[in-house]
């Protein structure tokens, strides 16, 4: 979803867990680039994103490496034309629209299906 910065006020920003929707912040909370982590209802925490296009995009916010929950704290960018998030810790990149880690085949973080509403 790509929106212009000007209809964002009023907006929020949720996530797909099950068959409902969680809403996380305004969507004014976000600034591109920056990360944001939501504490989900069982627990579990998610890092949401926006890109200076307007995109939104949500990873599971446990690095797989470590097992610590900050990957709303790492550094975005595009590597051949995939979004990622690498992690502040071993700075492994994750694409934020699959969670594949872009540089161990073997590992993924959990994706969520976000929208401004």
């Amino acid at each position: 979803m790509t929106l212009a910065l000007e209809t964002t006020t009023g907006l929020t920003v949720r996530l797909r867990l099950a068959d409902d929707w969680f809403e996380v912040c305004g969507l004014d909370r976000l600034v591109p680039g920056r990360g944001v982590a939501a504490l989900l209802p069982d627990g579990r925490q998610a890092a949401v994103f926006t890109d200076r296009a307007g995109r939104l995009f949500a990873v599971d916010n446990r690095d797989p490496f470590t097992g610590a929950a900050v990957l709303s704290r790492g550094l975005t960018g595009t590597h051949r034309g995939r979004p990622f998030v690498a992690s502040p810790l071993l700075k492994q990149r994750f694409d934020l629209e699959t969670g594949r880690c872009l540089d161990d085949d073997t590992v993924r973080v959990r994706t969520y299906e976000v929208e401004a509403a």
